[in-house]
């Protein structure tokens, strides 16, 4: 009767394990960059792993629990077997977890390596400058650019500034700060990266899925973080050609100029 159960218990979490791994996300977003897919490989091999040790941990505990509870024929309860040492048992459930740690680092190594690797020669480069609170989109190459309405207006809550990438290529970003930390988060490319004042940080990012995604800073920054919001629109190369023909510099929203940190505080 108890190793029926038993059997049962484990055909079932073995059934949950393969229904929730197939195809799973485990809570994050379908990824629209090429990044992004390489991030979600490596959460689900976190996700997985964990729910193999949380079934081997809790089965146990299960097995336990029925195979040496007390029995009502012996009311004083059967005392166990005592032993000071099982060196082959201590070896194996240490050893493990010393691996599991180590392969999950290899490769969470491997991964990092891989999204923050950026290409000789990106098909297209944008300067993209944070400040209290709002964001500037440059594209150099192309004479466009992209900036935050004023904090105070009504337009500027919602989805900000728009910053139009080109699906299937490089983009290379080149982010930075000119007052305090702040950070480009994009969800929808599973991506994050602080905007720090003097200094410049460059990544690549390469669009997927044509759609529009959201993004925002990820740090609180000051007394508008909240309004420090944007959106990323992605689209076919044609489309992007067409849309930097149709702009230029001087088509930007204003502010011309980021503003100071003591014009933003006022």
């Amino acid at each position: 009767m108890k190793r029926g159960l038993l059997v049962r218990a484990a055909a079932f979490a073995a059934l949950s394990l393969l229904a929730v791994s197939c195809g799973a996300r485990y809570g994050m977003p379908d990824p629209a960059s090429k990044q992004g897919e390489a991030t979600l490989d490596l959460w689900n091999v976190f996700m997985i792993a964990g729910i193999v040790v949380a079934l081997i941990v809790y089965g146990l505990i299960a097995w336990s629990i029925i195979r040496y509870r007390r029995r009502r024929s012996d009311p004083e309860g059967a005392r166990g077997a005592s032993f000071r040492e099982n060196l082959p048992l201590e070896i194996v459930y240490t050893v493990i977890p010393i691996v599991i740690v180590v392969g999950l680092f290899f490769l969470s190594v491997g991964t990092e390596n891989e999204v923050t690797a950026v290409a000789p020669d990106p098909d297209l480069v944008v300067n993209v400058e944070a400040f209290a609170w709002g964001w500037r989109f440059t594209y150099p190459e192309q004479g466009v650019e992209v900036v935050s309405e004023p904090v105070g207006n009504d337009d500027a809550v919602g989805e900000g500034p728009e910053l139009v990438l080109p699906s299937g290529q490089t983009t290379r970003i080149v982010l930075t700060s000119n007052d305090t930390i702040h950070a480009f988060w994009v969800p929808g490319f599973l991506f994050k990266r602080d905007a720090i004042p003097g200094r410049t940080t460059e990544f690549d990012v390469t669009p997927t899925t044509e759609g529009t995604y959201h993004g925002a800073c990820a740090e609180l920054c000051g007394w508008n973080h909240a309004y420090m919001t944007f959106h990323v629109t992605v689209v076919s190369p044609e489309e992007f050609a067409a849309w930097t023909a149709s702009q230029s510099a001087s088509s930007a929203v204003l502010p011309a100029t980021s503003p100071s940190p003591e014009e933003a505080a006022a």
